[in-house]
C-alpha cells in the first residue's frame, strides 16, 4: 500500500490545483462574474470591480465574503452592487470588525449587542459624529503613543470613510431612479445650458429649467468629490490613466459636451436593473458595455478578466494549504515509511511551489513589474526563493529535511503575506523614486533572495536543534547533512546579500545623490552581510562547530527579520512605512522564539536526546 502513497499525493495535488484554477461560474441568475470583470481606475491603476470589492472587504472585515445574520453568504460582487445601488440594504450588513470593548461601548450605548464584533453601517449612524470627534483627537498623537482605543477609533473612522466613498461611486445614496434622472437630464441639457447662459447675461430665460440645471450641477459636484473610484474611461484609450473620471466629473462635463457619456448611462442602467432585480436586463447590459469598451480597451479588459480569475483561484491560499500538508507528511516520514512519505511530501511541496510561481508570474504580468514591489510581494518572493532552495536540497539529500523546511517557510511567509493584504490592494502603484523596473529586477530581487536564503539557513538550524533535543532522530549522518546544508546556504546568502546591498547603494546614488546614508534599512542590509560573513569566518577559524554554526544561523533569523520588518516600523528613514502594533508584537514574539531556541541549542550535549549528534 505504501508504494502507492506518492502516486496518491500526485493525484490529490493535481485535483486541488485543477479545481482552484477552474473558472468560477455564476452562483445566481445574475452575471456577477461579468460585472466583477468591468474595469475602473482606483489608486492609480486600472483594476476589475472584483478587486475593488475584495480588497475593500479585506480592509473592513479581514475576509472576502459577507456573512449575513441569517447565515447566508454574499459574494464580493453582490455586496458591491448593493453598496452601489441598494445602500439601504448594504447598510444593514455586518461588515465592520471591532475588537476594542471601549469602542464597542461608545457605539452601543445601552445596546444589548455589546459583545458583537461585526457591526453594520446602520449601527454607526447615530455615533458618526462622536467617532469623527474621537478620531480627530487621536490623530495628532504619535502612532506609537496611542492607546488601543485611539488606534481602534482611527481605524474605524477610516473604514467608515472607505465605505461612504464606495456608496457614492455611481449615485448618491437614496436615489430611487438614477437612470430616469439621467435620461431626463439628457433631454434638458441643451435648453438648460442656454437658460443658464441667458440668466448670467441678464437676459430673458426660463427660470425653472435654469434653476433645475444649477441644482443638477451642485449634485454632480458633490458626487464628483465624494469618491476616488473612476468608473468612466478616458475617451482616448492610449491616454494617461488620469484622464479617467468619476461619475460626478463625467456628468459635470456633460454640460460642455451637450450629452451624457455612454459609460455613465451604462452604469446607471446596470444599477436600475439591480435595484429592480431584473435579471434579463442586467445580463444584457453587462456584455453590451463590455463590447463598447472592447473597441479601445481590449487589453485592459483582458487583464481585468485574468485578474478576476486570479482572485477567485486564490493560488497563494491553496499553496499555503499544500505547504501545511507537506510539512505534516514530512514530519511523519521521519517516524515511518521515510521513502514513500518523503516522496509524497516532496510532491506536495513542488505542487505548492509551482502554483505560487504561477501566482507570482500572473502578478508580474498584471502589474508589468518584477516580482518584488512592496512588502506583500516581498513576503511572497522570500517564501518562493527559500522553497526553491529547499527543493534543491531535497533532490540532493532525499531526507525530508528540505520538505520540512519548505513547508514551514512556505506556510509562514504566505501567512505573513495574507496579513499584509488586509491593508488593501496589493498591486499598488509604485512610488516615483522606486519606479524603475531595472533596479526592481536587480537590487530588490537579489537582496530579497539574500533574505530568503538567510531565513532558510536559520530554519534548517531550527530543525537541527528540535530533532536533537526533543527526539532520537538526529543521528550523525543527519546532523552532518544539516551542517553541510546550513554552511552552503550561508555561503549563498552572503553572496546575494552583499551584491544586493551594493546594487542598492548604486540605486540610491542615482535616486538620492548618495551611495550610503546610514538609513535604518541600509544598516539592516549591511548587518545581514556582516552576520553571514561572521558565521563563515567563525566556522573557517574553528571557533564554532556544528551546534555553534546552528546557533549563529538562528540569530540570522533575528537579523533578517529586523532588516525586513523592524526597520520599517521605526518611523524614520527613507524606507519607513510606519509603526504597526500587530507587526511589532509579531516580530517581538518571533525574536523571543529564536532567542529561546538558541538557549535550547546551548543545553549541554549530554542532555540531548540524540546523543549521536556531533557537538
Amino acid at each position: 500500500m505504501k508504494k502507492f502513497i506518492p502516486f496518491l499525493a500526485l493525484v490529490i495535488a493535481v485535483l486541488v490545483i485543477a479545481v482552484s484554477v477552474t473558472p468560477v461560474k455564476n452562483s445566481t441568475a445574475f452575471d456577477l462574474v461579468g460585472f466583477g470583470q468591468l474595469p475602473v481606475l482606483s489608486n492609480g491603476r486600472i483594476k476589475p470591480l472584483d478587486t475593488v470589492a475584495r480588497s475593500s472587504l479585506l480592509q473592513l472585515q479581514g475576509k472576502q465574503s459577507v456573512k449575513l445574520s441569517d447565515g447566508t453568504k454574499l459574494s464580493p460582487e453582490a455586496w458591491l452592487l448593493d453598496v452601489f445601488f441598494r445602500p439601504e440594504k448594504a447598510d444593514t450588513y455586518p461588515i465592520f470588525s471591532i475588537h476594542n470593548q471601549e469602542l464597542l461601548s461608545l457605539v452601543h450605548k445601552g445596546s444589548a449587542n455589546e459583545s458583537s464584533e461585526f457591526l453594520s453601517f446602520k449601527d454607526f449612524i447615530p455615533y458618526l459624529q462622536s467617532i469623527e470627534d474621537q478620531a480627530k483627537l487621536a490623530g495628532p498623537i504619535e502612532e506609537k503613543s496611542r492607546t488601543a482605543f485611539q488606534r481602534s477609533v482611527i481605524q474605524i473612522a477610516e473604514d467608515l470613510m472607505l465605505y461612504e466613498r464606495l456608496e457614492h461611486t455611481i449615485e448618491k445614496p437614496g436615489t430611487t431612479d438614477f437612470l430616469g434622472e439621467l435620461l431626463q437630464f439628457q433631454k434638458d441639457i441643451p435648453a438648460g445650458v442656454q437658460a443658464v447662459r441667458l440668466k448670467q447675461e441678464g437676459k430673458a430665460h426660463d427660470e425653472v429649467i435654469a434653476q433645475k440645471v444649477i441644482e443638477e450641477g451642485k449634485q454632480f459636484m458633490d458626487l464628483s468629490q465624494a469618491t476616488t473610484i473612476m468608473v468612466i474611461p478616458s475617451a482616448d484609450p492610449v491616454g494617461h490613466p488620469s484622464q479617467w473620471r468619476t461619475m460626478g466629473q463625467s456628468l459635470l462635463e456633460s454640460f460642455e459636451q451637450g450629452g451624457i457619456e455612454p459609460s455613465a448611462l451604462a452604469f446607471a442602467g446596470i444599477g436600475y436593473a439591480w435595484q429592480k432585480q431584473n435579471t434579463d436586463q442586467f445580463n444584457q447590459l453587462i456584455p453590451l458595455y463590455r463590447d463598447e469598451l472592447n473597441n479601445g480597451y481590449a487589453k485592459a479588459l483582458k487583464k481585468t478578466s485574468v485578474e478576476t480569475h486570479f482572485n477567485t483561484a486564490e493560488p497563494f491560499y491553496i499553496s499555503l494549504c499544500l505547504y501545511t500538508l507537506a510539512f505534516i507528511i514530512a514530519i511523519i516520514s521521519w517516524l515511518k515509511w521515510p521513502d514513500s512519505l518523503g516522496r509524497a511530501s516532496f510532491i506536495f511541496v513542488l505542487s505548492a511551489w509551482l502554483l505560487s510561481t504561477a501566482g507570482i508570474a500572473t502578478r508580474m504580468w498584471l502589474e508589468g513589474r518584477p516580482p518584488v514591489t512592496n512588502l506583500y510581494s516581498s513576503a511572497l518572493f522570500v517564501g518562493w526563493g527559500a522553497v526553491a532552495l529547499c527543493l534543491i536540497l531535497e533532490v540532493v539529500y532525499k531526507n525530508a529535511i528540505g520538505s520540512v523546511a519548505a513547508g514551514l517557510i512556505g506556510f509562514g511567509t504566505l501567512l505573513i503575506a495574507h496579513h499584509l493584504a488586509l491593508s488593501g490592494d496589493t498591486l499598488e502603484m509604485m512610488r516615483a523614486v522606486l519606479d524603475s523596473n531595472f533596479w526592481l529586477a536587480t537590487h530588490v530581487v537579489i537582496v530579497t533572495t539574500g533574505y530568503a536564503s538567510t531565513f532558510l539557513a536559520g530554519f534548517l538550524a531550527i530543525i537541527y536543534i528540535i530533532r536533537g533535543v526533543f527526539t532520537h532522530t538526529l543521528d550523525k549522518a543527519t546532523a552532518d547533512s544539516l551542517a553541510r546544508m546550513v554552511y552552503g546556504i550561508v555561503c549563498f546568502a552572503t553572496l546575494f546579500s552583499f551584491v544586493g546591498t551594493v546594487l542598492g547603494g548604486i540605486w540610491a546614488d542615482q535616486s538620492w545623490g548618495r551611495f550610503w546614508g546610514w538609513d535604518p534599512k541600509e544598516n539592516g542590509a549591511l548587518i545581514i552581510v556582516l552576520w553571514n560573513a561572521l558565521i563563515l569566518h567563525a566556522r573557517w577559524g574553528g571557533l564554532v562547530k556544528q551546534r555553534g554554526l546552528m546557533c549563529f544561523a538562528l540569530f540570522g533569523n533575528i537579523v533578517t527579520s529586523w532588516s525586513w520588518f523592524g526597520t520599517n516600523m521605526l518611523g524614520i528613514g527613507l524606507h519607513s512605512y510606519g509603526f504597526t502594533e500587530a507587526a511589532f508584537w509579531s516580530l517581538a514574539l518571533f525574536v523571543l522564539s529564536q532567542i529561546a531556541l538558541i538557549g535550547i541549542g546551548n543545553i549541554p550535549l549530554k542532555n540531548w536526546r540524540s546523543f549521536k549528534a556531533n557537538p
